[in-house]
């Protein structure tokens, strides 16, 4: 039987993007060096900023300030979440949708989009190539289709849970899916997800109904807005926000983005532990006019105010952009990449080389593998981590709160990165890619203090050298 939703919004429910505020904002900001300065300084003191002062970064015209910007933003992301970059790929399910995203290569009036969801054995497979791989935390993504019921995606996720290849597991499981409503997400908590990632698109309402056409699912704007609050309602507290970036100025969305943030901190107490900020990509049948896409360099001075703008709340770049660009924008406060990506139905178990667009719902910039990309990590300087202590620790949400805030969090992930890392290098890595790594964990050692702390690292990098596994603090 079909899955009948319930329509009701959250409790309190209201449209918290105040779009003639922000623009007003935007229109009235100059670029003021003393102020941003300012700004800089309260931000590396990990304070979350105001849209006021979001907006005053977002005026940063001249090459002098956006400099400052970046090492500013460089130098909070070092504070909070030390070098390490937190890996995952994207698995997806199916493609089946009832939504005519103007911008999708999986929009139901394309007639020349492979249609597919994945059975539980084709499940089954796509997981044991992406543990054989490495792999230890994935997204599940979904269509919108009756099809993908809240019972369907709990089924899915219990089938990967259950999944184990040698040495391999999947460690966390985080969920891209259309808005539900309060018991749809109670069922999919049950599972044990980690994040529960919606994407806004954009937070520009006439933009929004340009792309959304009227008469789908998704083109109720607040239904979607308010989807995250009635998440939190059914007891999920770990969140992802996202925005589309190029439907609309860039700026707005940031200001979107960051109101998000603190619409869902002033409610509940807990801001979105992700923001997702990709750059829509060539797709299949994709043929707009789009005037609002966003430079390489404004994409940078995007990722770097959100790093200031939100200090606790990890930054995932996707493989949507291309290798340069990924080299460069990393070191501006992304705290998680996916690598080794695929987006085919079924793209893992194949392993083609080359990439088939009416098969995806965007083109992938970066096609590097897992191994590649973890060595091009240490080759920047940073810790590749599969970590995923926090989740399977309790320390998420408000609890999540209380270690970042003070800066505990470093303390932790420092630490469980380098066993991860190890794990990997010891199981799946080249014989290059381990040398290095290696090398990286004996200079991250001698940073750690010497004490009972640093030597329970030591005993438990040496167990995983004799082979024991998912050793964590």
């Amino acid at each position: 039987m079909a899955y009948k939703m319930d329509k009701t919004l959250s409790k309190g429910a209201f449209d918290f993007i105040d779009a003639p505020g922000i623009a007003k904002l935007l229109s009235q900001k100059k670029e003021d060096k003393f102020l941003y300065r300012e700004i800089f300084a309260k931000s590396l003191e990990k304070n979350p900023l105001t849209l006021d002062e979001t907006a005053s970064l977002l005026a940063i015209r001249s090459e002098e300030g956006r400099q400052e910007l970046f090492q500013a933003a460089r130098d909070l992301k070092r504070i909070i979440y030390g070098n390490r970059i937190v890996l995952f790929a994207p698995l997806y399910i199916g493609n089946l949708c009832i939504n005519d995203c103007a911008y999708c290569g999986f929009k139901k009036s394309s007639k020349t989009t492979v249609r597919k969801t994945l059975t539980t054995d084709e499940i089954v497979s796509e997981v044991k190539a992406l543990e054989d791989e490495g792999q230890k935390r994935l997204i599940l993504v979904f269509g919108e289709s009756p099809l993908y019921s809240p019972d369907f995606i709990a089924n899915c996720v219990r089938t990967v849970y259950s999944v184990h290849s040698g040495n391999g597991s999947i460690r966390r499981v985080n969920i891209n899916a259309a808005p539900l409503d309060v018991a749809g997400y109670k069922t999919i908590k049950a599972e044990g997800i980690g994040t529960y990632q919606i994407f806004q698109e954009t937070y520009h309402r006439e933009s929004y109904a340009k792309y959304h056409p009227a008469n789908t699912v998704k083109g109720d704007f607040m239904w979607r807005l308010d989807g995250l609050d009635r998440a939190f309602e059914a007891g999920i507290d770990d969140l992802g926000i996202g925005a589309l970036i190029g439907l609309y100025d860039w700026r707005f969305e940031v200001m979107g983005l960051v109101s998000h943030a603190i619409h869902l901190k002033d409610k509940f107490g807990v801001g979105p532990h992700t923001i997702s900020f990709p750059r829509i990509q060539p797709a299949n049948g994709l043929e707009l006019d789009l005037p609002y896409r966003c430079s390489d360099e404004d994409f940078k001075q995007l990722v770097a105010t959100l790093r200031l703008a939100v200090p606790y709340t990890g930054m995932i770049m996707t493989a949507r952009e291309n290798p340069k660009v990924r080299n460069e924008v990393i070191h501006f406060g992304v705290s998680q990449i996916d690598a080794g990506t695929h987006l085919e139905i079924g793209g893992y178990n194949e392993k083609k080389q080359g990439q088939s667009l009416e098969r995806e719902q965007f083109q992938v910039g970066d096609t590097r593998g897992l191994d590649e990309a973890a060595r091009w990590l240490m080759e920047e300087g940073f810790i590749p981590s599969f970590c995923t202590s926090c989740y399977r620790s309790g320390r998420t949400g408000e609890h999540f709160m209380e270690f970042a805030i003070p800066g505990f969090i470093k303390k932790f992930c420092t630490p469980n990165a380098l066993l991860t890392l190890a794990e990997y290098l010891e199981d799946y890595a080249s014989e290059k890619t381990r040398e290095e790594g290696r090398i990286l964990i004996g200079k991250e050692m001698e940073q750690i203090e010497e004490g009972p702390w640093k030597e329970k690292i030591k005993e438990r990098l040496k167990k995983i050298a004799e082979g024991e596994r998912d050793l964590r603090l």
